[in-house]
Parts: structure tokens; sequence; C-alpha cells
């Protein structure tokens, strides 16, 4: 397990950084999150879950190791992290139903803000942009319901800044 600290002030920053970092053909079985932290200042963390580490991984800062070895730490105990790139991530496209998710992907449970969980039938709007998160154990998909008795991931690819009108 690898913990990467290095300063990235939002998820897209640290994302647009692993994309970077991680070769186009990818990792095998690679997964990477990321992991807000408040400590020595709020910035986004990054851990990697690899056989392998990828050739020219920069150490972080000194002030940065501790935020390092937490979102290591917490990704290690599948306690927390929000996965970026994970094994069928590629193949998260259009619509699938909510069986076809667990079957392609490392996600292991696909749950529904405010309701019961979806059933395997149930379509999944993917909008191109899955990004489970570490929920007891699990690689864990949270859905909201969406047009048509469809679900789609929570986290949206574009959100509205607040205050974006002002």
């Amino acid at each position: 397990m690898i913990g990467l600290s290095l300063g990235h002030r939002t998820e897209r920053e640290a994302e647009h950084w692993l994309r970077e970092i991680v070769p186009p053909s990818g990792l095998p079985g690679l997964v990477a999150c990321t992991h807000l932290v408040q400590a020595p200042y709020p910035h986004v963390a990054i851990s990697l879950a690899v056989a392998e580490p990828p050739p020219g991984l920069p150490a972080p800062a000194p002030e940065l190791r501790d935020a390092a070895g937490r979102a290591a730490a917490e990704h290690a105990a599948r306690r927390s992290g929000r996965a970026v790139l994970y094994p069928g991530v590629e193949r998260l496209t259009g619509t699938l139903t909510v069986g076809e998710v667990l079957a392609v992907s490392a996600i292991e449970r696909v749950t529904q803000l405010g309701g019961p969980p979806p059933g395997p039938d149930v379509e999944v709007e993917t909008r191109d942009f899955v990004r489970p998160l570490w929920h007891d154990g699990l690689l864990t998909l949270v859905t909201v319901p969406v047009a048509g008795g469809r679900v789609a991931p929570f986290e949206v690819p574009d959100p509205t800044p607040c205050c974006a009108d002002h």
C-alpha cells in the first residue's frame, strides 16, 4: 500500500495527477483512491494498492508524510477512500444493470441513498463517472434514484460549485 500526499487542493487535481502518473494501459489490480485530509491543512491525499508501483512516484514533503500514511492505512483497512482507478472502471460506461456493475468491476456493493439497495436488474446510468467508496470493508457505489426507475451514482461528474451564481 502506498500513501501519497502532494498537497492537491481538489479531488479533480488529484485525479488529473493520477491519470498522468498511471500508464494508459493501467497497472494490473490497481485500486487508487483519494482521501480528504485536514492536517496539516485541508487537501486531498492519494492511496495506491498495487503490486508494482508506477515509476517516478514523488516522496511527500515532510509536513505531508503523516497525511500520506493515514491515507494508506485507511485504504489498507478498507475504511475510507474514494476509488478513482480500479479493476473494471473502464467498462462502467453508459447504462448497465446493478448486476453488470458488480460483475465487471471491483465494486462489491451498490446502495441507494434514502432507500433500499437496488436489485440486480435495476439500471444504473453511469454518466461515465463512477467513484465508489470504501464502506464497511466493501467497495460501495452509492446511488440516487433518477427518472424511469433507474439509479445513478450519487457523485456527479461536474458539480456546480457552491455559490456559483455570485
